[in-house]
């Protein structure tokens, strides 16, 4: 298979030993925009699992010895045949996650970007100690055989950015997409499945049972997983049976804390963007919004206005940024955190309404809605929604709002807004989070790790630290003598 191979976005296969491997129960997934069915995709049961492990165990030794830039190269056929296909995955991606076009784009774009960039990078060895009598050195060694493991929200993005970080090490990958949007995975490995050795990537398409049978699998060294806190859990304690390396990257409730010196015009658009981004889908979109009573009235009567400009409909169109709830599931749940605004009381200043079927009859649809300074033990500050709702919150006092911020158990990213840059830094840096960041949000760099503190994940992705997590450190001792 080369770069100018074009994909058939009609049929679909699990990839097992370079093979195509069909399944004989199938399933579908459903478009969140129109409740459509899509195509039939395989359901892989503990045989297809034991098939794929015994393939990639079998390929391991000669792919782990591999140079680096041997591996870098097919790597970057493998990005450059997505390039080739960037139609046919930006419209899969917009059919089976329900984000916007542009969104999709910009996730596209990020594919490229990424998958070239971690290819590039390598994990050197260290030369600690060197005396008269002896030298010690820290390697890194492949690890063996992994499980990717890849959520329904940024589905092509995060499973290159996980096979590029297991590949490039000398591992062999098993990509398992989510249940909910296993297309754009499906293709990314049948690509692949052209272009290295057999058995070295993989994919396996399945129901919820599919997940437990490869973190309980005696013969899978690491399994790398973004999701929810909730599953993590689950991952960790099932990997934990046979002391398998993990990466949790999981949910956050990040916040962003405006100074009352913060420049508004700049502030405010990023911000309510980066509230709504992917419907509020993204574990790093701004979940809590705390602004400093001084500028508390001019902030919120320009999140307003912004947000009312935010257009909510149809993903194909590129001017939309809110699109629906990715799935019926999480509809319900986001329906049931809306529900509450009623309940509670609580000064919906932007939308509000319990669901959008008004103006879009078919679909996962929410209106976005912002809350107006809700009481700090309010399940809309303590949680996470995962959905197009935000409350705005006021404060006063630094301690008192880092306070508020660090409370919750959650730690993936927060953001301080400020013109004086000295002061937005020293609050950031006591941000009990993975990622902090200074006058913007939801930046990531390839070069850069990224993952959370607490409840928000274990481990990195990205950068030499996160490859460094497909890998096992060794220390090699040379007596001189």
């Amino acid at each position: 298979m080369t770069a100018s191979t074009t994909l058939d976005w009609t049929s679909y296969h699990n990839t097992i030993n370079g093979q195509a491997a069909k399944t004989a129960k199938t399933r579908h997934g459903i478009n969140p925009a129109t409740e459509e069915a899509l195509p039939e995709v395989p359901v892989a049961g503990q045989d297809d699992v034991d098939a794929a492990v015994e393939a990639a165990r079998a390929a391991f030794p000669a792919w782990s010895k591999t140079s680096w830039d041997e591996r870098e190269a097919l790597l970057n056929k493998l990005v450059d045949a997505v390039e080739a296909n960037q139609a046919g995955f930006v419209d899969m991606i917009v059919k089976e996650t329900g984000k916007g076009v542009s969104t999709a784009g910009m996730e596209f774009a990020s594919t490229i970007k990424f998958g070239r960039a971690l290819a590039a990078l390598r994990v050197e060895d260290k030369v600690l100690v060197d005396s008269a009598e002896m030298t010690g050195t820290l390697r890194h060694v492949s690890l063996g055989v992994g499980a990717a493991i890849v959520p329904w929200n940024w589905p092509l993005l995060l499973c290159t950015i996980k096979i590029t970080s297991g590949l490039i090490t000398g591992n062999c990958v098993i990509v398992k997409p989510s249940p909910f949007t296993p297309y754009s995975n499906l293709k990314l490995v049948e690509l692949a499945s052209g272009i290295f050795p057999p058995g070295v990537i993989q994919a396996l398409s399945g129901g919820d049972d599919l997940g437990p049978m490869l973190t309980e699998h005696p013969d899978i060294d690491k399994v790398s997983f973004t999701g929810s806190s909730f599953t993590g859990k689950k991952v960790m304690a099932s990997c934990a049976r046979t002391l398998k390396r993990v990466t949790l990257e999981l949910g956050g409730n990040d916040v962003a804390i405006v100074c009352d010196d913060a420049d508004l015009a700049k502030a405010v658009p990023t911000v309510a963007t980066m509230a709504f981004l992917g419907s509020g889908q993204i574990c790093m979109d701004i979940k809590r919004i705390y602004v400093h009573e001084k500028v508390y009235e001019p902030f919120k009567a320009a999140l307003i206005d912004f947000a009312k400009s935010i257009k909510m409909g149809n993903p194909e169109d590129p001017t939309t940024l809110v699109g629906p709830i990715q799935n019926a599931m999480q509809y319900g749940k986001v329906q049931e955190m809306f529900s509450e605004i009623k309940k509670q009381g609580w000064n919906a200043i932007v939308g509000g309404e319990l669901d959008a079927r008004t103006v879009q009859p078919k679909g996962y649809y929410m209106h976005p809605t912002i809350i107006d300074n809700p009481p700090e033990e309010s399940r809309i500050v303590q949680e996470e929604p995962f959905g197009p709702i935000v409350p705005l919150l006021k404060w006063s006092d630094e301690e008192d709002v880092l306070a508020r911020a660090n409370v919750s158990k959650m730690g993936l990213g927060g953001s301080v807004w400020s013109k004086d840059t000295e002061r937005a830094v020293r609050l950031a840096q006591r941000l009990e989070c993975g990622t902090s960041w200074v006058n913007c949000h939801f930046h990531l760099d390839p070069n850069v790790p990224f993952g959370g503190a607490k409840s928000s994940g274990l481990g990195r992705e990205l950068g030499v630290t996160g490859l460094e997590g497909w890998m096992e450190p060794q220390s090699l001792w040379v007596s001189k003598a």
